[in-house]
């Protein structure tokens, strides 16, 4: 039997992105889904509707997948054994990237499925593209410690390892800890230390700005509650 396709299905950055985010083809793709894998039902089932869906809401398979999900995964793969095409979604961006979408997609490959991404929305590609900073060689951290002191003992790692390799950093954060997060870049890090903050990306609240340490010093953006991505740089 043909096994279905596993459908990687890129969602906006913030509110009111869906045009900006999404090509007409990914589109087409999407409403022709009725099975999805999703990190969160509610947010998920909003994006559906948002894009148009064709399938009723009530038609529709949805399964929840995440850190706190408990069923097997192997139990995700059913349907794409018997044939039909599922799409993976995650809450906002690429699925798999900084997010428990990852290990489906390994699962995907082990099962010999085929596995399509499809164009969308990166907020590390995005912020690296605005920032000026080196983009031939970048590290993601992904999220950094919440503990105060382990936190910014990573932050001076990343500028240390920036230092010596000539290499890009970025990390994210949750958006409640953004003004946290800002008043320890500027505390933990050198004046020269360039960094770039960029917020609700692809959003009518867009705020991107790189500059130095001892400049962000002087005015401190308030993002409260903002999507953020943080890039840290300091060339040798």
């Amino acid at each position: 039997m043909k096994k279905g396709k596993l459908w990687l299905i890129p969602t906006p950055l913030g509110e009111g992105a869906i045009e900006k985010s999404l090509s007409k083809e990914n589109l087409t793709i999407i409403q022709g889904l009725t099975a999805f894998i999703v990190e969160n039902e509610k947010v998920s089932r909003k994006f559906l509707r948002e894009v148009g869906i064709k399938v009723p809401q009530s038609e529709l398979i949805i399964e929840e997948f995440g850190k706190h999900t408990k069923k097997p995964i192997e139990e995700y793969f059913s349907l794409l054994e018997k044939g039909q095409d599922m799409g993976l979604l995650s809450d906002a961006g690429c699925p798999g990237i900084a997010d428990p979408g990852s290990e489906i997609v390994a699962e995907a490959h082990k099962r010999n499925i085929q596995v399509i991404p499809l164009v969308g929305p990166s907020s590390i590609l995005l912020s690296l593209m605005a920032s000026g900073f080196n983009g031939q060689s970048f590290l993601f951290h992904g999220y950094i410690p919440i503990d105060k002191k382990a936190r910014k003992d990573k932050l001076r790692q990343m500028e240390a390892q920036s230092e010596k390799l000539d290499q890009t950093q970025i990390f994210i954060e949750t958006p409640f800890r953004n003004t946290q997060i800002i008043q320890e870049l500027v505390e933990s890090l050198k004046p020269q230390t360039r960094v770039c903050i960029a917020a609700g990306l692809t959003t009518e609240k867009e705020f991107i700005r790189s500059q130095k340490v001892q400049d962000w010093k002087r005015n401190l953006p308030e993002l409260d509650k903002i999507p953020a991505i943080y890039l840290i740089y300091r060339a040798s």
